[in-house]
């Protein structure tokens, strides 16, 4: 199955320029940018027009910390038939098991889907073992997450829990973004780490603090279950 991997599109949906014969699109979130939940609406409702209406037959979207708006259910994505929404589950679509999540480690307040990172592990005990694909918002710490924190060094700013159950239950292939490409590292992209099976993709499309428009028109790749 040929697959288009998407995310952080920050409201630029349209500018994507969408690859012939694609039979599965995964998008981890950030289709939004504003943090006011009555603002935030105005573009994931845009984003999800256009997603529904894409021709292609599997569509998967898992929500980031900035669509605010369907954290608090000013909007329910499970209302478009052919949009597979995931927050913190799992789904079967082509005989691929998938799990998505929109869970992240606290980083500022007031975004969606927040945690301190010393509670994520509880969560990420739910990704089933069977998982081929696995979906979160956020990248494993160590893997396309390098990024400048509050007093502008660059860190891995990944979650080591995260990383430690992708190792627990070996998925073909793990899908995040939320880091974005920066000045100094490119974190969109495609990485394999030595001992490991599972394939990582960062699948960001805006570079960071860059709001103007898409960097990148996500990744391609093949499942073959």
């Amino acid at each position: 199955m040929k697959i288009l991997a998407i995310s952080d599109l920050h409201s630029f949906h349209s500018q994507l320029k969408l690859p012939p014969d694609i039979q599965m699109i995964i998008c981890a979130g950030d289709v939004s940018n504003p943090q006011n939940p009555a603002i935030n609406a105005n573009q994931v409702l845009d984003f999800l027009a256009w997603y529904e209406s894409l021709p292609i037959k599997y569509k998967i979207f898992c929500a980031g910390n900035h669509d605010t708006s369907i954290y608090h259910k000013l909007i329910d994505p499970r209302k478009y038939s052919t949009i597979d929404y995931l927050e913190h589950e799992s789904i079967e679509r082509g005989g691929i098991n998938i799990f998505g999540s929109p869970w992240t480690p606290t980083y500022g307040s007031g975004w969606a889907w927040n945690k301190d990172r010393g509670k994520l592990d509880a969560y990420w005990k739910a990704i089933p073992e069977n998982t081929d694909i696995l979906v979160t918002h956020g990248p494993p710490k160590g893997i396309l997450d390098l990024s400048h924190n509050y007093g502008d060094d660059l860190e891995y700013c990944g979650d080591q829990a995260l990383f430690n159950h992708v190792e627990r239950v070996k998925p073909s292939f793990h899908i995040f973004g939320h880091i974005h490409s920066n000045k100094v590292d490119m974190n969109s992209g495609t990485r394999t780490v030595s001992g490991m099976k599972t394939t990582f993709i960062n699948a960001s499309c805006c570079n960071d603090g860059d709001y103007s428009g898409l960097t990148s028109h996500g990744t391609i790749f093949e499942f073959n279950k």
